[in-house]
């Protein structure tokens, strides 16, 4: 199966993933299918299928665990996210499947290997590394306040609809352990709520007292405020960015949108992702 049939595929687009109380992952649009992968191997002997074989099924295996991976990066993926900061910023990390190798560096006129680190530094805020060097086969464009005066809206854990409080890890320096206890977890609720309620408080008045929308925001709870962007990334990147947060060791707010990506994003690349996160995994 190279992926979904084409009355399949249209029902698909704008399919969306509740996630946690008011977050989503929703799919936008994607490039490709399996096939489009093990056609873009066949390039190098000028040859292509239209129908996927079982031996496509087994050239994406073989591919996936030889580390080929610029076949991967002809399928492609555009979702769009709505998450606490503190999951975008660690979501906004991923590159790993579209960020420079030898390979784009020849593409963009720089030589290897001698100022190759210092030639894809990076050197600024947002895809194109500030100067037009950055990675230039993945995208991230965000919502932002600066523009919109979108409603404030939090996340708080504790609540019917939101994971429990957790506790430090007892041996490692990043990560939960199990739930804290209940007075606790209800004293932490609370505090955060009467937060969130002062910043709102904060936010309104300035913007009533006609302060700019891009400075009123500095009122807001920073890490739980929700914020939504798209991201369109290759199959690899989609795939390296399961695999690690899929783990159990990830945090868990952060697996719970993983399982929404592979949800959506399965049914278009079955054969491309299983292969590439049996490998990596």
């Amino acid at each position: 199966m190279a992926g979904l049939p084409s009355e399949e595929a249209q029902a698909a687009r704008g399919q969306r993933v509740t996630v946690l109380d008011i977050g989503y992952v929703r799919l936008v649009d994607w490039m490709g299918d399996d096939l489009s992968v093990t056609n873009a191997a066949r390039a190098s002997y000028m040859k292509e299928t239209t129908a996927f074989r079982a031996a496509d099924e087994r050239l994406i295996a073989f591919l996936a665990s030889n580390g080929h991976h610029s076949p991967f990066r002809h399928a492609t993926v555009s979702l769009e996210i709505k998450a606490p900061i503190m999951i975008a910023r660690q979501w906004f990390k991923y590159r790993v499947g579209a960020a420079h190798t030898p390979d784009s560096a020849e593409f963009l006129g720089i030589e290897m290997p001698a100022d190759f680190a210092e030639a894809l530094g990076w050197r600024g805020q947002g895809d194109d590394g500030g100067d037009g060097s950055g990675d230039l086969l993945h995208a991230r464009n965000e919502a932002s306040r600066r523009y919109v005066t979108l409603p404030p809206e939090f996340y708080i854990p504790g609540l019917p609809t939101t994971p429990a409080w957790r506790s430090r890890p007892e041996n490692s320096k990043q990560g939960s352990g199990g739930p804290v206890d209940d007075v606790t977890a209800a004293e932490a609720t609370t505090r955060l709520q009467s937060l969130i309620v002062q910043g709102l408080e904060h936010y309104d008045w300035a913007l009533a007292s006609g302060i700019c929308a891009e400075q009123a925001r500095l009122f807001l709870p920073a890490y739980g405020l929700h914020t939504v962007w798209r991201w369109t990334a290759s199959v690899q990147a989609i795939s390296h960015f399961l695999t690690q947060r899929l783990n159990e060791d990830a945090q868990g707010e952060i697996q719970a949108y993983a399982h929404a990506v592979r949800t959506l994003v399965t049914p278009l690349f079955p054969n491309a992702l299983k292969a590439l996160i049996s490998v990596d995994g």
